[in-house]
């Protein structure tokens, strides 16, 4: 009879005739007053477990949310689909007096099925005297990853709900919601919520649907994403990022090439936010650039993509947003862009916390890179985080993902990883990563001289590999366990007993030869892509060494090679297409462009080519004010690290500003400031040397050099370089 009843209840509110996967289970769970824990990832349909037996019980259920946006929705949802206006309320911050007194007449009535509230509000006296006298069904604690500081959205004021429930009646079923959560997670929110017995109900964690990929992270990442939004036309899709700014500053590139999209993120007001989310659900956009606070709880089942700027913070972050991409069963593509340098800026923001707090958001850090240069199936990884095991032969979607699509070479490093681990020991376990490799290789610098390391054996033992060669496999042995990166001695490195079990006892090591991520990504660095056009690309590259014989200087003073590969893509046939090539300004192409141009107008004639418009990247100048800025301060004679805190930039992301200036074609004239940094004899040495040099390439010139400059002595030089001799 009560199952019947359930359907009936079911088709009532909802109009479901069934029920999906675990939620009939727990909500039987619930209708019979037990504590109950739930772990249903995203898209489950996890509201769907309280809200029911909210509808059909007596009295009020408390559902405790982290976020105001989640409740307004469930809440508009919930009144959707009742007679009753106050069947569900919400009682947070944002209501005024005789609001509140509204809500709580509605509860007294028994009108009110549904309350919800943010944590924060429950510790208010006023409302736990007037909730001890009402009814209270259950109390829903969604979100209920936020309990543990292991869960990777602490939030401090969760740890207080079991005393808080405990003063409104002590007889209280329980429900904890969780999309996410690691076994270490789980036992976190049983313990402090004090259910020990609930009944737990646990849905699979893998989404068949969604095919993951992770793609190196390079400074042509606004036309990658670009290429793949116009190829999805029309689908919805998020694009997340981790700053306001970067949020900003893509949604604006997208708009000018054409794409319909808007920024969401914590800086706008609350109505801009609210206009967007809506636009995004009545698909009058198709795209929503969004910090992390999108999405959550956001019910659209035909998100076709999600792509993430930048890594996130932990596998949970990933799952969970990821997770928002194809709901309703359909195709779901999640792309993470990864470069090792995002992973050091996220270790930064985490310097100055407490201690155990970096110790967590580290290790939760290691796992997502652990993650993204794995070369194992991705899906694979994922379940086994959750504490789910998974077969990719006979599992659901086991081929859906880059990883198991285009398997990557591994090689034995075996020798290589006892190197390693006898560089850290025999060095003192003194030194962060970028010692040891420079041990390994044979590099010194103060620390290194200061140590005596030049005496030791282990110096300079792998000069025949490249240093990143060493970098990347000494993050796998970090990875694998075998060393540890102390937080406290700001990421030195230790030796940890598996390390010191795998010098006693060697085992095979597979290095995973994946070094896509650990390529350069500078202004300089070369980014062959597919579709480039190799029987123009070498007329192109003749052309300009034609031009650079004329003009006496090396070739790539004349355009760089991603210059010419991008031209070679997009077969620019005008000079004001030409200053959307990348690495192209205006000065460039007035001074280089003309017959650059022409012959790519005559080759596109000869040969019959349909020009890709839509691949020209429009620029949207906002970093015009950005480049305007350096150059006044630059004539101003300001020293450059002034300069460059007053946008706030690091010193490398600062000269990369200046190495985009002087690249497209505009002089800089830092001459005040490498002369007190180098001396006349040495940049005589270096001018040498980039003059005669095939290619500008830093790491080529700290070679030739055999780590006599610093990488950014040698950067600053070739912006005075380029800046006189190419503009």
């Amino acid at each position: 009879m009560e199952q019947i009843n359930l359907h009936q209840q079911l088709k009532k509110y909802f109009g479901f005739s069934e029920f999906k996967g675990l939620q009939e289970s727990v909500i039987k769970s619930i209708i019979a007053n037990e504590d109950t824990f739930v772990i249903m990832p995203t898209g489950g349909g996890k509201s769907l477990c309280y809200q029911l037996p909210a509808l059909i019980k007596d009295g009020t259920a408390i559902v405790v949310s982290p976020l105001i946006a989640l409740m307004k929705n469930q809440v508009d949802a919930i009144r959707n689909i009742s007679e009753y206006e106050g069947v569900a309320h919400v009682l947070n911050s944002s209501l005024n007096k005789t609001q509140v007194r509204q809500v709580k007449e509605d509860i007294s009535k028994g009108i009110t099925k549904l309350l919800y509230v943010a944590p924060e509000s429950l510790t208010k006296t006023e409302y736990i005297d007037f909730l001890k006298d009402e009814k209270i069904s259950f109390l829903a604690i969604d979100e209920a990853h936020c309990i543990s500081e292991w869960g990777h959205d602490f939030r401090p004021e969760y740890r207080n709900l079991k005393n808080i429930i405990e003063r409104i009646g002590d007889d209280i079923p329980i429900i904890g919601l969780t999309a996410t959560a690691t076994p270490k997670v789980q036992e976190d929110i049983l313990k402090n919520l004090r259910i020990p017995n609930a009944n737990t109900f646990k849905a699979s964690f893998n989404r068949p649907n969604l095919y993951y990929e992770i793609r190196p992270k390079t400074d042509d990442v606004d036309s990658d994403i670009i290429k793949f939004v116009k190829k999805n036309s029309g689908k919805s899709g998020i694009i997340y990022c981790l700053s306001r700014k970067r949020v900003e500053q893509l949604s604006q590139t997208l708009q000018v090439n054409g794409i319909k999209a808007v920024p969401y993120h914590a800086g706008l007001d609350a109505k801009t936010r609210s206009k967007h989310q809506d636009m995004f659900l009545m698909e009058d956009i198709d795209v929503v650039v969004a910090t992390i606070a999108f999405g959550m709880g956001i019910d659209k089942p035909d998100v076709r993509f999600v792509i993430h700027n930048d890594i996130p913070k932990s596998i949970e972050s990933y799952y969970q947003e990821t997770g928002r991409a194809g709901r309703d069963g359909g195709e779901g593509h999640c792309i993470a862009y990864y470069n090792h340098k995002d992973i050091e800026k996220l270790e930064k923001f985490m310097s100055g916390k407490p201690i155990a707090e970096q110790e967590i958001g580290h290790a939760l850090l290691q796992d997502v890179v652990a993650f993204a240069e794995s070369s194992i199936s991705r899906r694979k990884y994922i379940l086994h985080y959750f504490g789910e095991e998974f077969d990719n032969l006979t599992g659901e979607g086991g081929d859906m993902d880059d990883n198991v699509r285009y398997p990557k070479t591994k090689k034995e490093a075996k020798e290589d990883v006892q190197l390693i681990l006898r560089a850290v020991k025999e060095t003192g376990q003194l030194f962060k990563s970028k010692e040891i490799v420079h041990t390994l290789t044979g590099k010194t610098n103060v620390l290194i001289k200061s140590n005596k390391i030049e005496n030791l054996d282990i110096f300079g033992i792998g000069k025949d590999k490249p240093a990143s060669y060493w970098t990347a496999l000494l993050r796998q042995v970090i990875i694998s366990g075998m060393l540890k990166k102390e937080l406290e001695s700001y990421g030195v490195v230790k030796i940890l007993p598996k390390g010191e079990e795998f010098l006693k006892n060697p085992e095979s090591f597979m290095m995973t030869e994946d070094n896509d991520f650990s390529q350069s990504t500078s202004s300089t660095s070369s980014q062959p892509t597919g579709g480039t056009d190799k029987k123009l690309l070498k007329m192109l590259k003749d052309l300009r060494k034609k031009i650079a014989k004329r003009k006496e200087v090396p070739p790539f003073v004349v355009f760089q090679d991603p210059s010419l590969e991008d031209m070679a893509l997009k077969y620019p046939i005008s000079t004001e297409e030409l200053v959307n090539i990348h690495g192209v300004g205006e000065g460039k192409a007035k001074k280089f462009g003309k017959e650059f141009v022409s012959l790519i107008q005559n080759y596109v004639e000869e040969n019959d080519i349909l020009r890709p418009d839509d691949l020209v990247v429009k620029s949207t100048g906002a970093n015009s004010a950005n480049k305007l800025y350096i150059i006044q301060n630059v004539d101003r004679k300001l020293p450059l690290p002034d300069i460059a805190q007053g946008k706030g930039l690091e010193m490398p992301d600062f000269i990369k500003e200046m190495e985009a200036i002087v690249y497209s074609g505009t002089k800089l004239n830092i001459n005040y400031w490498l002369d007190d940094i180098l001396d006349e004899e040495q940049q005589e040495e270096i001018h040498d040397y980039f003059l005669d040099a095939q290619s500008d390439s830093i790491n080529e010139a700290i070679d030739e050099f055999d780590g006599d400059y610093e990488e950014e002595e040698l950067r600053l030089y070739r912006i005075k370089f380029i800046s006189e001799e190419a503009n």
